[in-house]
């Protein structure tokens, strides 16, 4: 079942509530998207770090086959 990008956006703004928050859907297909997310709390942290913690703000919607996410493009950085 595809999923909207409304619902990604959601997800991560319950996590980084003061995040600058883009969602892309790549394909037209509510599989394949991009995420740009700018957020204070990354500073220090390394891309690794920030990034597994927006997975996990998306609480199991890409895991497995069935995940209603296929695909994530996604970009974190800490506010110049």
């Amino acid at each position: 079942m595809p999923i909207h990008a409304q619902e990604i956006e959601e997800l991560i703004r319950a996590a980084f509530p003061e995040a600058s928050i883009t969602i892309t859907d790549l394909a037209g297909d509510g599989n394949h998207y991009a995420a740009e997310v700018i957020d204070a709390s990354f500073k220090g942290m390394n891309r690794v770090q920030q990034q597994r913690a927006v997975y996990a703000a998306l609480k199991g919607k890409m895991e497995g086959s069935n995940g209603d996410l296929h695909a994530l493009a996604l970009t974190t950085k800490a506010p110049d």
